[in-house]
């Protein structure tokens, strides 16, 4: 089963995570949470590994309708976005909405899913010019 939306893009990590706060701010998503895996894994662990960013993303909105349409939605909130170094270039990678349909069976999340979906993947098309 799928469960991502990835484009890849060439540049700075930095410069591709301010992108990508750009990008989904402008669908409407806020960042709530923000975890450097990298950062952590060495600190912890003494592991040595390339960048990797998960940002846990929001559109409130969004949140509401699905937490009202299932409480216990919120074990598959927010929509976490990761960015990470991929060879030379940077993957972008959302967690497909749609797999929260799937994995509840919850018809009344089909229409929230549906536009999580329009909206990061509007983001992801933004940061690639609409060319992946």
């Amino acid at each position: 089963m799928a469960y991502s939306r990835t484009v890849h893009v060439d540049g700075d990590f930095a410069q591709t995570v301010s992108a990508v706060r750009e990008a989904l701010a402008e669908q409407g998503f806020g960042i709530l949470t923000e975890i450097d895996v990298r950062a952590t894994l060495k600190e912890k662990l003494g592991h040595e590994m390339e960048d990797y960013l998960i940002l846990g993303a929001c559109n409130p909105p969004l949140a509401h309708q699905a937490i009202e349409a299932d409480r216990s939605i919120g074990l598959l909130l927010p929509c976490n976005v990761v960015v990470r170094t991929d060879g030379d270039r940077i993957a972008v990678q959302a967690l497909d909405p749609g797999t929260m349909v799937t994995l509840t069976g919850q018809d009344a999340l089909k229409p929230v899913a549906e536009e999580a979906t329009r909206r990061l993947d509007n983001a992801l098309s933004a940061l690639t010019g609409g060319n992946e």
